[in-house]
Parts: C-alpha cells; structure tokens; sequence
C-alpha cells in the first residue's frame, strides 16, 4: 500500500477497512461472536480508532502471532463451544451476505465449505523453458470466510507442520478431509493494492452486498 498505515486500518468511505468487514458479519448475525486478531502493537492504535468513529459492534481482539499461523491458532484458543467457526481477512470488506449464507449452509452439511470463483481471463503457466495455455475451466479463485466445523479446524491447527499455507483449507487437508467449495462473489476482493481500495470505494457506492 506505501504508506505507514496498515491496510485494514486505511478509511474506506469514510471508516477504516476493518469496520466494514466487522460490520458485514454482524448484520448477518447479529448474535455471532466476533474475533479480531490484530499484533500486540496495533490494539492501542484500533482501540482509538474505535473511539473516534464511535464503532460499537461488540468484539473480540485477540493477540495475534509471528505468522498467519500463529494468530489463527491463537484465536481458535479463544473460541468456547461447539459449532461452527469462520476465519475471514480483515481486508476483505465486501464480502456478500449471499455468500456467507452458502458457505455457513454448506459447512453445517459437509463440515467445512470456501467461496471460490471462476476464473474469467485466460492464464498461462510460466517456467525456465517458456510457457503454457492452463486450462481455466478447472481453476478457481480461493475467497474468504472459510468455514468449518471447530473441532476439525482446531484439532488441524494443533497438529499441522508449522508452515507457510497458503489458506485455512490447506491446513484442514492435512487431516485428509475433503474441501468443499460454495460460490462467492466477485466483489468479494482483498485489499491489498491503492486500485483495490478505489475499486473497494466504487462497489460500496453502487451495489448492494446484503443480497
């Protein structure tokens, strides 16, 4: 992003990230319990955000760790009961109610469910001795939240080799589970780019993501 400001902090329409995506989920489920794992050196910063824009939704921060790994695991500790748990970027503001009701569907049937979309550009694979046309039929962009059942996730994250993955599912395939996958929507970006975050501003100014 070049700038100093961490990303889910950066104001969209007016709020930092963040609160868009809190927000999203507590208008899905008013009565879900909401974690947001942040580092240790950004809570204070959060916290008077939060006091600036008067945000209330009630929540949870958790102490994140060294890696992605480490602060999932983290707040999965946090986590009493039973059920089922989402694990969603923070950065990913624009995710629909629509794909939240079919990825909580889904993993309520099968144990686990992802969003994913097709791929609508052609993709070619490339290497030391050129490249390649993929065929994008069988290919899928990978989206969150990820949803599974607690105790499978819990039980993957406490037993998986400590490494880089690329994604929560990735760690539950290593129970040998099967991932089940749901459609998502394409508005659904990571912010992780300026184009992003201007792209971020036009979607919220003309669709409707509670449909």
């Amino acid at each position: 992003m070049n700038t100093e400001i961490p990303k889910q902090f950066l104001l969209l329409a007016g709020q930092p990230v963040l609160m868009h995506t809190i927000r999203i989920f507590h208008l899905f489920d008013p009565e879900m319990p909401l974690f947001v794992t942040l580092p240790e050196s950004h809570i204070p910063y959060w916290e008077q955000l939060c006091r600036k824009h008067s945000f209330t939704i009630l929540h949870h921060i958790v102490k994140g760790g060294i890696t992605r790994f480490d602060s999932v695991k983290n707040a999965l500790e946090q986590i009493n009961g039973e059920g089922l748990v989402a694990i969603h970027d923070g950065v990913r503001p624009l995710v629909s109610i629509e794909t939240l009701k079919r990825t909580f569907e889904e993993a309520g049937k099968n144990g686990n469910s992802i969003p994913v979309i097709r791929i609508q550009e052609s993709i070619r694979e490339t290497g030391p001795y050129g490249n390649k046309e993929i065929a994008r039929e069988n290919l899928r962009i990978v989206q969150t939240p990820q949803v599974f059942r607690k105790e499978l996730i819990k039980k993957a994250y406490n037993s998986a080799p400590h490494q880089n993955y690329s994604d929560d599912a990735t760690v539950l395939e290593t129970l040998g589970e099967t991932i089940h996958l749901v459609e998502g929507n394409p508005e659904n970006i990571k912010i992780t780019c300026p184009s992003d975050l201007r792209c971020a501003e036009a979607i919220l100014g003309f669709s409707d993501l509670q449909g």
